[in-house]
């Protein structure tokens, strides 16, 4: 294997596929990238058997070929590099991985190819594509609500729904719910529910961009996404996700009409005299005002008043700051409506039919 390769574009790759790889793994094949010739490109592959990341880079290819090298390693080498145009691979005898970049001369041992695992192929499986765009802003207004507990390992990603021409992606930690629906310009024959790994999720959110389309693919326990030059296949969470449906509440005739970067900044200062025995930010709503406070014994208090539209009853409830900052930090609306009917009761982000957010009351201490 011989092949020329720009440093920018080598290392764009290489930090692509990086996240795949756990040190923690008991197999040392796995801290290992492969690296191959596919046409008139490099093909690097990383995986931990949970994700699989792979990237097609442009380089020269004057001999083709194939090997497993020390990923950690082989990126920070690359890093280091003189930035020169060209960097020149090549592949020695015994493994040993030539590198050659301006005046330096690298050599780096690798593993055989065949030590690799064996990434699964999606050939023949019915797909789908929906721009990249909307999948990223879907999984921003969702992804936080994953739960982080590893005993409800079924909440430990999004639920993923394809039908027809729908697609929703709901989150939930026991205490919130984000729910997102899209409707597709074209229908499907796809009809699948899965729940895809909080990890899975981060790195797509991460690699998305806001131009050109995703094609998406399942199999019986997988999940693939193709992104054109990079490529992504996960493991899915196998177990039953909570009916979302039934704990979303009904709409309310009177909503709290804010805007959300003032309630959003107003929601900060006040999370700044939490502590973990008074989480709890209090909202008293009244007609034509929100008052956002917090009283922190032996540290202080903050209150602040916002003008709102509203024509309700007039009542208080206390929230956890973070789970509001977190939805109104991720939304992009200049104004949003926001449904409180009760202390007791949750309340609700709606954005017509492809948005709603559910959020728990506490009770402020």
């Amino acid at each position: 294997m011989q092949f020329e390769i720009t440093k920018q574009d080598f290392l764009k790759g290489l930090q692509s596929v990086q996240s795949a790889i756990s040190q923690k793994n008991t197999l040392p094949i796995l801290a290992n990238l492969l690296l191959e010739t596919d046409k008139n490109m490099i093909k690097l592959i990383a995986t931990d058997l949970d994700i699989g990341i792979s990237a097609r880079v442009p380089a020269t290819i004057r001999e083709e070929g194939a090997i497993t090298i020390p990923a950690k390693k082989f990126l920070d080498i690359i890093k280091e590099l003189p930035e020169e145009d060209v960097i020149t691979i090549s592949l020695k005898k015994n493994n040993m991985l030539s590198i050659d970049g301006g005046k330096a001369h690298i050599k780096i041992i690798g593993l055989p190819k065949d030590e690799f695992p064996q990434i699964p192929e999606f050939k023949n499986k019915e797909t789908f594509a929906i721009p990249q765009v909307i999948l990223k802003e879907m999984l921003s207004v969702t992804s936080f609500a994953v739960s982080k507990d590893e005993t409800r390992y079924v909440l430990n990603g999004v639920l993923f729904i394809a039908h027809k021409d729908k697609i929703q992606i709901v989150a939930t930690d026991g205490r919130r719910l984000a729910v997102a629906t899209k409707i597709l310009a074209e229908k499907t024959v796809i009809d699948e529910k899965v729940i895809i790994p909080a990890k899975t999720v981060q790195e797509l959110g991460r690699m998305l961009a806001d131009t050109g389309d995703v094609t998406i693919a399942f199999s019986e326990n997988q999940v693939f996404f193709n992104l054109g030059e990079i490529q992504i296949i996960s493991r899915l969470i196998e177990g039953d996700f909570p009916n979302f449906e039934q704990v979303i509440p009904k709409e309310k005739e009177e909503k709290v009409k804010i805007n959300r970067e003032n309630l959003l900044a107003a929601t900060r200062r006040a999370n700044l005299f939490t502590n973990p025995e008074s989480l709890a930010v209090k909202l008293d709503i009244a007609k034509g005002k929100l008052t956002v406070s917090k009283n922190a014994p032996y540290v202080g208090e903050v209150k602040e008043e916002l003008g709102i539209e509203y024509n309700g009853k007039s009542l208080s409830v206390g929230f956890n700051p973070a789970y509001l900052i977190d939805v109104l930090r991720s939304l992009s609306d200049q104004e949003i409506f926001f449904e409180v009917d009760d202390a007791d009761k949750p309340g609700v982000i709606r954005k017509g039919a492809e948005y709603t957010y559910v959020v728990l009351p506490m009770q402020v201490v």
